[in-house]
């Protein structure tokens, strides 16, 4: 088997691609009238009308229509906290409580009467009928251009909304563009600049569309098929956050299968026009609205001509099929060769104007030049697709990257199953349940290759340690395992940075790069007998992700995972208030109801606040110091013996010692130390000690929004559970700072792996002592052993390999301040071809010996160690 391709990126050009400078970027700002204001007037602010809504009534009652603090806050209660009508009316029923709390309705209908008809709220759901092919179908759906000025004027939205787009660059030559939000991509740009071309002034609302059928119930079968919408204009972190309701219930679709019809090709042709025909009587109104736009009034009362603009459809593979109405094997996007799916190359775009000429042939007498002409075209032939006449859209560029179903759910699911083949179920199972723990790694107890009907996360989890259950083993006939190392290492960066929340060229060219290694070593699968081709829908779709970041910002923008999450709340949860019968009118109602009252919570808060102009809703990320430490320890008091026995701190003593002559006399060389410390008297026997050590890591390309990343870092010697079980020792592995001022945020110079045995901070009595002319700086410290420093990775799978530091058959340690704790590391064993059975998840970290340094564990490993 032939080996000699081209090694991968060397860490320098690494570094550079991953370094963001230390200030804000370059903006260039969309020149003219985009965005204009027509008029502003604070008495239309989104909260003033609201005020106004509610009638005279008590102006001092800031909880009206309801009575009191305690009448509003049961009646929160009641609708948020998914206790059931019947319960809640049970519940007031009690004898005297509704007289004993002040409440003005006596059970769950009287409660329902106050929201439903003295609460403003969003646009109220209708049904209209469907017919197809002389069926009748309904959808449920709201008002388009309604629901996106109830999101334009939502007052906590106000602060944050982006009115026009702009260009983001990393330099101030402006040569290296930023892409994060939305309104950075080209897509905005592009779209405003011919909007302004006929109607000066306009502000775009980017319209994103999502859609995907659920289940409901495990019995019965029973589904729903719920549509999202939100725009562009929000923060991503809002959009993908459901507590900032940032997304709002657009419909609910028809669910029928049509089982009836007995020709599947017919069947599929009526699906196809049943789901373009509810879509283009729900997106009808965005067609003038569009074109001469409508004037909107955000949460602060300020007005703008405004244009909705449909701009992207989120979903899975036979969603986006549905949409573009392709077949299955195709790419949505290009006009790629079922045969070439595999290729990695990169195929030219379909041609919208192609297709709408195709269309046009609908009114053909003859319905097989319609046919002929969709064909031709590349689509399936359906009557009037709902994208057909919405201005200024090209439905194949609006297309997006699903990490979800194509990466996790797709292309990991098929690695797994190949790699299973390649080297056996048996040997990659009893690795995963000798790993390690950490806080971020799940532990596989029973392996990954028997679990069935795997979930996103779950692949997600196995992605943080599958390059560690491979390296060391072996082929049939002990082949080379070169490139088959290589293609899995390269697919795990390609996902790792695909999920980037910003990206720059440099990035992008990674990318690329990442993926292009993967094509030239995924034939080791075809030379094993796995596969036989590559021809994957989703594997040919990673080529389009380069192009959707730069068009629409990064891959958070219309990640399907915030799908995922919002049919908890619009489906499954509002499935399950109703009786089972006629649901959806009972799902929209309850909806209804629930925003209502999300809405006149967030009106209390204003008046709390004393009804400023603006309700403070900024994006600023919450800071948290670094390391947090519980208020009390674990153990008041442990003594030495027992830090030796219980917790591995053989030589705590010595470095204790060691660590006091270094604090008293900074400038001694290390022979002086030792000399200074064999002189130290500690006249103490016991410390506190702490179990957890709660970390908490800035975003390392310093993305101003992305939140911070909590790690946890666990020490506790053996103990017993509730029920009296011994629950294993537990000493995780870091990744400590040596004090090296130069070393930067992304790699990992100035840095090394230990592995704590005790965190424990000084008595004030002790520190005095120790340190009589001052111990201000000396807090929470810890007992270490370290490991061998780190060296070149390997170069096929860029891991770095350490093994445990010995002085005189004596494991090295040191006390260190926990502030030099970076963030806590996963060490893969070095498992060799067969993987000891003696080794157990427990005592692994002690029996083996060498080890290679995991930076698949989070995105913040991934992009800081290496």
């Amino acid at each position: 088997m032939e080996e000699d391709h081209e090694p991968p990126p060397n860490r320098e050009e690494r570094r550079q691609s991953e370094q963001r400078p230390a200030v804000r970027p370059f903006v260039v700002r969309f020149g003219g009238r985009a965005g204009a204001v027509v008029e502003k007037d604070a008495a239309s602010s989104t909260y003033l009308k609201y005020q106004r809504s509610l009638g005279g009534g008590d102006q001092n009652n800031i909880y009206a229509p309801f009575t009191s603090k305690t009448d509003w806050d049961v009646a929160k209660w009641g609708k948020l906290r998914g206790a059931g009508s019947t319960a809640f009316t049970e519940l007031l029923g009690i004898e005297g409580l509704s007289q004993l709390l002040g409440l003005s309705y006596k059970n769950s209908r009287e409660l329902n009467k106050i929201v439903d008809e003295q609460l403003p709220g969003r646009p109220h759901f209708k049904r209209e009928e469907i017919v197809i092919a002389g069926e009748t179908f309904d959808v449920y759906f709201r008002d388009v251009i309604e629901c996106v000025k109830a999101l334009w004027g939502e007052p906590d939205f106000s602060p944050v909304l982006v009115f026009s787009p702009e260009r983001h660059y990393l330099d101030e030559d402006k040569t290296d563009r930023l892409y994060h939000d939305m309104h950075t991509g080209k897509w905005w740009w592009s779209t405003q600049v011919a909007i302004e071309k006929e109607s000066p002034g306009a502000t775009i609302l980017p319209i994103i569309i999502s859609s995907d059928k659920t289940q409901l119930t495990l019995f019965r079968n029973k589904t729903a098929y719920p549509v999202y919408i939100t725009i562009g204009n929000l923060p991503k972190e809002v959009r993908r956050k459901p507590s900032r309701r940032g997304q709002i219930l657009l419909a609910y679709l028809p669910t029928t299968r049509l089982e009836h019809m007995t020709n599947k090709a017919a069947r599929r042709r009526a699906l196809a026009n049943l789901f373009h025909a509810c879509m283009r009587r729900v997106l009808a109104p965005l067609k003038e609205a569009g074109i001469t736009g409508v004037h909107m009034t955000s949460g602060d009362g300020v007005t703008r001509r405004c244009h909705p603009i449909f701009a992207v459809y989120v979903g899975d593979y036979p969603e986006q099929l549905l949409v573009t109405c392709t077949k299955n094997g195709e790419c949505p996007t290009c006009h790629v060769p079922h045969e070439a799916l595999g290729d990695g190359v990169l195929y030219e775009a379909r041609d919208f104007v192609e297709v709408l000429e195709a269309l046009d042939k609908i009114d053909d007498e003859d319905p097989m030049v319609f046919a002929r002409a969709c064909a031709d075209a590349g689509i399936e032939p359906v009557f009037h697709p709902f994208w057909e006449d919405l201005p200024y859209a090209d439905v194949f560029q609006s297309i997006t990257p699903d990490i979800l179903h194509q990466l996790y759910q797709g292309l990991i699911k098929h690695l797994l199953t190949w790699l299973t083949s390649a080297f056996g179920a048996s040997e990659i199972d009893a690795r995963c349940r000798r790993m390690p723990p950490n806080h971020n790694i799940r532990h596989f107890s029973k392996g990954i290759t028997t679990l069935s009907r795997v979930s996103g996360k779950e692949h997600k989890d196995m992605c943080r340690i599958l390059l560690g259950l491979i390296v060391d083993l072996r082929l049939p006939d002990n082949q080379s395992t070169t490139r088959l190392v290589r293609a899995v290492r390269s697919l795990l960066d390609y996902l790792y940075i695909a999920q980037y929340p910003s990206h720059n060229a440099r990035t992008l060219d990674r990318l690329d790069e990442s993926l292009s290694e993967f094509h030239l070593n995924k034939d080791v699968f075809i030379d094993l007998g796995i596969r036989a081709h590559f021809n994957l829908p989703k594997l040919h779709n990673a080529q389009h992700y380069r192009t959707s970041i730069e068009l629409f910002g990064t891959t958070d923008n219309y990640n399907t995972e915030a799908t995922e999450r919002l049919h908890i709340d619009f489906a499954k949860d509002a499935y399950v208030s109703t009786n089972r019968k006629e649901e959806y009118p009972q799902m929209t109602l309850w909806l209804e109801r629930k925003e209502k009252i999300h809405r006149h919570e967030s009106f209390v808060k204003w008046r709390k606040a004393g009804c400023p102009s603006v309700l403070a809703q900024t994006l600023n990320k919450v800071e948290h110091q670094h390391i947090q430490m519980t208020r009390n320890p674990s153990c008041p008091a442990v003594n030495f013996d027992d830090l030796a026995n219980d917790y591995g701190a053989v030589d705590f003593r010595n470095a204790l010692s060691m660590f006091v002559a270094r604090r008293r006399n900074p400038s001694y060389s290390a022979a002086q130390t030792k000399r200074a410390a064999a002189n130290i008297f500690i006249p103490f026997r016991s410390i506190p000690i702490y179990h957890k050590i709660k970390l908490w890591n800035p975003d390392p390309h310093d993305f101003a929004n992305a939140p911070d990343i909590m790690d946890v870092v666990h020490i506790h010697r053996v103990r017993k559970d509730k029920r009296g079980r011994p629950i294993p020792a537990r000493f995780d592995t870091v990744l400590v700072d040596l004090g090296d001022e130069t070393s930067s945020t992304i790699g990992i110079e100035g840095r090394r792996v230990a592995q704590v045995r005790v965190v424990f901070r000084l008595r004030p009595t002790d520190l005095q002592s120790l340190f009589p002319n001052g111990h201000e700086d000396v807090g929470y410290l810890a007992y270490v052993e370290w490991f061998s420093t780190f060296k070149s990775p390997e170069p096929n799978h860029l891991m770095y390999k350490v093994s445990r530091t010995y002085k005189d058959g004596v494991r090295v340690a040191a006390i260190i301040p926990v502030a030099n704790i970076r963030r806590s590391i996963l060490l893969f064993p070095k498992f060799g071809p067969t993987v000891s059975r003696e080794w157990t998840q427990s005592s692994v970290l002690e029996e083996a010996e060498d080890f290679y340094v995991d930076n698949y564990m989070d995105s913040h490993a991934f992009v800081t160690v290496f």
